[in-house]
């Protein structure tokens, strides 16, 4: 894989200063395009959480004094900072995670930016209400924020997601502690260093490790005010009870089994190229909101198909810094392992078609490194294991469907429930079915990512709270204390 052969030796930011975990243990980084060892990181525990949630705490005084002018003013110096290194930083996000550059890190970049100026822009807007409760009375509403947060963040998009969990909480006057992804923390550490030179020592605290050792400390940290997790359902879970025994608020951003309901009258062509998308193929599927349950009317099932297989194929597969490439390479061998298992299983089920991709190649460049082919399996049943848990990977299954009440009571038998896609020309039918899904986002004849002003967040099994929004920092990051005043 091209890149730099140098190899790096990254700190963790706690207080300000640069820091080895206290127990002098590192963890290897390996790139996914070609699985050679090209850094470590500290492979911090409890003490080092200890350290980091001290620093907030000592912070958070003098920081939520700090007027939202001045936290918007340096939130922009970051972001502006972050703009001038968008290369940089989009190559050290493809080498690290295994996205492909031009497809997907320069994007997650300049998101990376985009969150750092809107949530600047909406630092003024803590404001309270008035309440009539007559003449001599005067009472009011005041947005303050949490104290220390916790912030648990993956690896299929560190950078953004460091982001999105970073700028709202101090545009609140909140201090934070990020735990990255311990198979995407470099890239965080880089996105960490602009935050250390712009933001006064304490407010941005970045701490890397195991989940079960790291990750598990922050959860249960008893300063904490508030946490703030995306991932996996399951570790959301342990997340959740966390926040629960100390009872205090929790967002969790959870995993998606997203449904893609197509009606018959849509412009086919268009159709296939957004069901792509929102497949999140160029991502490998390492999406949390892929619409991976495919419901295509049988009148247009097999025209569908055949030309959404024909297209699927034209997909360059490789190194993740060249510019020629399309899809990348899964993070890790576990997750490639947990893909090729799926696979074998769908390629064994009774009646399965494949149309497109299988197993990965045995040889060959791409055996070099942890990549898949994107693949469609036709003939599938909602049923299915690969119809109802979260693959994280680029395999599609397509369900075939007559009746309008059948595939909305398909599509919502899952415990899962974060985003959906209807394709029609119907605006009427678009706008019922897109009601009807018990999901907490829904997008109809597009097939884009998530977008910011919206708040984004999941029903059932995919999480509590939103993001993304002025809404979302509100309600994430702030609490609301009344104040009352006797006037006589």
């Amino acid at each position: 894989m091209s890149g730099s052969t140098e190899t790096i030796h990254a700190l963790m930011l706690i207080g300000g200063e640069w820091r080895e975990a206290v127990d002098g243990r590192v963890l290897p980084v390996e790139a996914p395009g070609d699985r050679t060892v090209f850094g470590e990181i500290p492979r911090g525990g409890a003490r080092d959480v200890d350290a980091a949630v001290e620093a907030a705490a000592a912070a958070f005084d003098s920081w939520r004094r700090t007027t939202p002018t001045e936290r918007a003013r340096l939130l922009r110096e970051v972001a502006d900072r972050l703009a001038a290194r968008v290369e940089e930083t989009a190559r050290s996000i493809a080498r690290e995670t295994g996205n492909a550059l031009r497809t997907q890190a320069r994007g997650e970049a300049r998101l990376a930016v985009d969150t750092l100026h809107y949530f600047a822009g909406v630092a003024g807007e803590l404001k309270g209400q008035t309440v009539p409760l007559g003449d001599d009375v005067l009472s009011y509403t005041r947005r303050e924020p949490l104290g220390v947060v916790g912030a648990i963040i993956p690896w299929n998009g560190p950078v953004g997601l460091a982001a999105l969990k970073i700028a709202p909480a101090v545009a609140a006057g909140n201090t934070i502690v990020v735990k990255a992804a311990e198979d995407a923390s470099i890239c965080v550490l880089e996105l960490a260093a602009l935050f250390d030179e712009v933001f006064p020592p304490g407010v941005v605290n970045v701490v890397t490790g195991l989940g079960e050792e790291c990750g598990a400390a922050l959860a249960r940290h008893p300063a904490l005010a508030k946490l703030t997790f995306t991932g996996s359902t399951e570790v959301g879970r342990l997340v959740n009870a966390a926040a629960a025994d100390r009872i205090i608020p929790v967002s969790l951003e959870l995993g998606g089994k997203s449904p893609c309901i197509v009606f018959p009258d849509v412009d086919l062509s268009a159709a296939v190229d957004g069901v792509m998308a929102g497949m999140r193929f160029t991502r490998q599927s390492q999406s949390c909101t892929a619409g991976s349950r495919l419901f295509l009317h049988a009148d247009i099932y097999d025209d569908f198909l055949a030309t959404l297989a024909d297209r699927v194929q034209s997909y360059v597969i490789g190194d993740p810094l060249e510019e020629t490439t399309d899809i990348g390479a899964l993070i890790n061998r576990t997750q490639f392992d947990r893909v090729c298992g799926y696979l074998e299983e769908g390629l064994a089920q009774p009646g399965a078609e494949l149309l497109v991709g299988g197993l990965p190649p045995a040889d060959g460049p791409l055996a070099r490194g942890y990549f898949t082919r994107p693949t469609v399996l036709a003939q599938a049943s909602n049923e299915w294991r690969l119809a109802r848990e979260e693959i994280f990977g680029p395999v599609l299954v397509a369900i075939r469907w007559k009746d309008d009440d059948e595939v909305i009571a398909m599509a919502n038998d899952s415990h899962y429930g974060l985003a959906g896609y209807v394709w029609t020309h119907d605006i009427t039918k678009a706008l019922s079915t897109a009601h009807r899904l018990e999901t907490g986002w829904v997008q109809v004849n597009r097939g884009g990512g998530q977008s910011l002003g919206q708040p984004y967040g999941g029903y059932k099994e995919s999480g509590l709270g939103k993001e993304y929004s002025l809404d979302g920092m509100l309600d994430s990051f702030t609490q609301v204390k009344a104040v009352t005043v006797g006037l006589a």
